[in-house]
């Protein structure tokens, strides 16, 4: 595909700057990019950028010089995405179910679905139109999957779990796993049954190995547009908002209900039966034990807020120094003491 600066600053609302003629035939980032490629660039990069063997740079409207030839744009890394999409579109998949897959005769399957080999879909399972289901995935029975939805290799969806329309679930996830409920009776750990669901809204992805764990009765929610790395866990009964990011090996305890905008960073969690509010914030290997109010910056464990836990960092790291003052303090009160 061969672009010019033109063609792309029609495609993302942008202005260009230098020769719009200029062919692009790849998009990629600052450091791969030759002659043929464009890629973007925002402070503190725009340097690096300028230095680069790249074709062209997306840069923000609000840069005023550069000394390459450039696409000025309100939002570089949108722009950025849009080329992305363009120039590498995502590989066809032939609808229609391969050969080797088991498909119940009580399954409904819309338009345009492919079904690649050795999937299982079991009895009254519910797929939407145009969703592509990838080797080795098993759809349990009662199932509900939306239209346009894409589930790559190795993913399981058990019995009675509804998931919306446009959702990506990569590879090993486990959606609908028992959660951990047990009661101990007289030393031995007796299982409680989980009988609830996992209920995904539309335009969530959810990463690889990731595990979503059905309620105990009722249902685990992910609301719609929520963004799920890969190595997270969501226990029973919990409720995560819309338009979250849960970054990568965050753990959630079970029926902790989190609201809408809520981002936790990689490797932090949250207690159990816990109210997280809206447009909170948790730094990385953070937790919170207590409820948190709407709009916080939460950091360190137990989680704090985040100006209070640097205070506390930097405390700590005058420690060794505090400790000499003390003991050369107690030291030289022991001397005035002793006369």
């Amino acid at each position: 595909m061969k672009k010019t600066l033109a063609e792309i600053a029609a495609l993302v609302d942008g202005t260009v700057t230098g020769p719009a003629g200029i062919e692009v035939t790849g998009v990629t980032n600052i450091d791969d990019a030759g002659p043929g490629d464009i890629t973007f660039a925002v402070p503190p990069h725009l340097d690096k950028a300028a230095q680069c063997s790249a074709a062209a740079v997306i840069i923000p409207d609000t840069v005023e010089t550069f000394s390459k030839p450039a696409i000025r744009v309100a939002n570089p890394r949108m722009a950025f995405t849009t080329l992305l999409i363009l120039f590498t579109p995502r590989h066809n998949v032939s609808p229609g179910v391969h050969p080797t897959a088991v498909v119940s005769h009580t399954a409904r399957l819309g338009a345009n679905v492919a079904v690649m080999a050795h999937t299982v879909i079991d009895d009254n399972a519910s797929i939407g139109d145009n969703t592509v289901i990838y080797p080795h995935t098993y759809i349990g029975r009662d199932v509900i999957v939306g239209h346009d939805t894409l589930i790559y290799p190795n993913v399981t969806v058990r019995e009675d779990c509804h998931i919306g329309s446009r959702v990506i679930i990569h590879s090993g996830a486990v959606i609908g796993s028992d959660g951990f409920g047990f009661i101990t009776v007289n030393g031995k750990h007796r299982k409680v049954p989980q009988v609830g669901n996992v209920i995904i809204e539309d335009d969530v992805e959810i990463g690889a190995n990731t595990c979503l764990d059905r309620a105990t009765t009722g249902s685990t929610v992910v609301k719609q547009g929520t963004k799920i790395d890969n190595l997270v866990h969501l226990a029973h009964n919990v409720v995560v908002g819309e338009n979250c990011y849960l970054v990568a090996q965050t753990g959630i305890a079970g029926s902790a209900k989190i609201g809408n905008n809520v981002t936790f960073a990689g490797q932090s969690g949250s207690a159990g039966h816990l109210t997280i509010g809206d447009n909170c914030v948790f730094a990385a290997r953070s937790a919170p034990i207590n409820d948190i109010p709407p709009n916080s910056f939460y950091a360190g464990f137990p989680a704090r807020p985040h100006k209070e836990w640097l205070r506390s960092e930097a405390a700590i790291g005058r420690l060794p120094e505090l400790i000499k003052k003390i003991r050369d303090l107690e030291r030289r009160l022991g001397e005035l003491e002793n006369k």
